[in-house]
């Protein structure tokens, strides 16, 4: 039962990763459809094509290799300093940037001059390249929100989950008291497990983030209100400094850090709690965030990921995680033993981390990436607009082809970095905690 649940799990996940592809490449193909560029070719994945169906002067289709996704336009770059759309060069730098010229034109047909990509005024062009990368972002914001708001997540609550027998500090690294330990404030007090702490010095608190702060900012005497079998209870109790680790501000940890801060010694149990339209918008803007420094991180990552793939380092729960990575976590979501309710909601978080992390990816100003042909256009646009206020001569459309060797070198490095991300997920994955 537990593998048919896995193969079910990793099957849910591609259904939403081919849904997230084919979504991605409508945004370049409906942008590029309004702005009249002639578009030959719509597909989802790489490799054979398993099914296609020729609808007007697009063809649509479905290929092998889920990994991807490309529409095909028609005058990607535009024609060399002669004119000439194709050209030989003896150079291999040269041939780069002349195969992918020719490339851009090899479906041109009577009537195309008018279609083609470079042509169209630099904003359009921005607005289709950057329509893609768009269109992840929408849907991962309506799945973050949607989840948020209806299901819920799983979040730290005022509920006691554990109360701690004694005082031990953060950095001993141990759960068990000793001799000496003293009776941590929480138990001297009578707080018991299942309690819901409701009041803090005669002031009400709704969530944990706050009740931890006002705990933290407490040395001495305190009035704790808790609900207690349908009645409320006032707890007394002394609080006391102690070290413990320190906050990152939005209620979670940061590991291996410290401070001393006023100490109850409890546990909060954790439980799904819906959130408001506020709260998810925050949190919203903090995966937004996180996923900013993840990007920007991510070479710093790649001793850890070799180390993880070739060596006997663990494999980090922050590490980067592949295609075949991502479809693993899927497949263990539905084996835990939590309620359906919360696998669905578990995976429908993972593809919407999967978009999020596509728009992010494909932003980066680097060909052969979107962000790559969104910087070209817009230097295109300054160059011109830079001329007409010089009063040069216009300039005329910027040739991003002429980027073609340097593209080739950076997907170099991601067919690398691709290659070292899947070895890792094979032999080293990344586990659910």
């Amino acid at each position: 039962m537990t593998t048919l649940m896995m193969i079910l799990g990793i099957v849910v996940f591609a259904v939403g990763l081919l849904f997230s592809i084919a979504w991605h490449e409508l945004g370049h193909l409906s942008t590029a459809k309004l702005f009249g560029i002639r578009v030959p070719q719509y597909m989802v994945g790489f490799g054979p094509t398993i099914f296609s169906r020729k609808k007007g002067d697009t063809e649509y289709g479905i290929k092998a290799i889920p990994l991807g996704g490309y529409i095909r336009m028609i005058g990607m770059f535009p024609p060399g300093p002669d004119g000439k759309i194709e050209a030989r060069s003896t150079s291999p730098w040269r041939g780069m940037i002349e195969d992918a010229r020719s490339a851009a034109f090899e479906e041109l047909k009577p009537g195309d001059e008018t279609r083609l990509f470079y042509t169209r005024k630099p904003w359009k062009r921005v607005i289709v390249m950057f329509a893609g990368p768009f269109m992840n972002l929408i849907l991962a914001v309506a799945i973050f929100l949607g989840v948020m708001m209806t299901f819920g997540i799983s979040t730290q609550t005022n509920q006691v989950g554990k109360v701690s027998d004694c005082v031990i500090q953060q950095s001993e690294n141990r759960s068990t008291c000793e001799k000496g330990d003293k009776p941590s404030p929480a138990k001297a007090a009578g707080l018991k497990l299942g309690d819901k702490i409701v009041g803090f010095q005669g002031q009400p608190v709704e969530d944990w983030s706050t009740l931890q702060s006002k705990i933290r900012e407490t040395i001495g005497p305190a009035t704790i209100t808790v609900e207690r079998d349908g009645k409320r209870v006032d707890l007394h109790a002394t609080l006391i400094k102690n070290q413990v680790s320190k906050t990152d501000g939005d209620g979670g940890y940061v590991e291996g850090k410290y401070v001393y801060a006023g100490f109850l010694g409890f546990t909060p149990a954790t439980g799904i709690v819906q959130q408001g339209f506020g709260d998810s918008v925050d949190r919203m803007g903090d995966m937004m965030e996180n996923g900013v420094e993840s990007l920007i991180a991510l070479p710093s990552k790649v001793p850890d990921l070799w180390d993880a793939a070739f060596g006997d380092g663990d494999r980090k729960q922050d590490s980067p995680m592949g295609v075949v990575g991502a479809a693993r976590v899927g497949g263990e979501v539905f084996t835990l033993d939590i309620p359906p309710e919360n696998q669905i909601a578990m995976m429908l978080f993972l593809v919407a981390g999967f978009n999020l992390s596509l728009f992010l990816f494909n932003m980066l100003p680097l060909l052969p990436l979107d962000g790559g042909h969104i910087a070209g256009a817009l230097w295109e646009s300054v160059r011109r607009k830079a001329a007409k206020l010089l009063k040069r001569p216009d300039p005329g459309p910027f040739d991003v082809a002429k980027l073609m060797p340097v593209a080739y070198v950076v997907a170099g490095i991601f067919i690398c970095f691709t290659i070292l991300v899947l070895i890792a997920d094979v032999v080293n994955p990344v586990r659910i905690s």
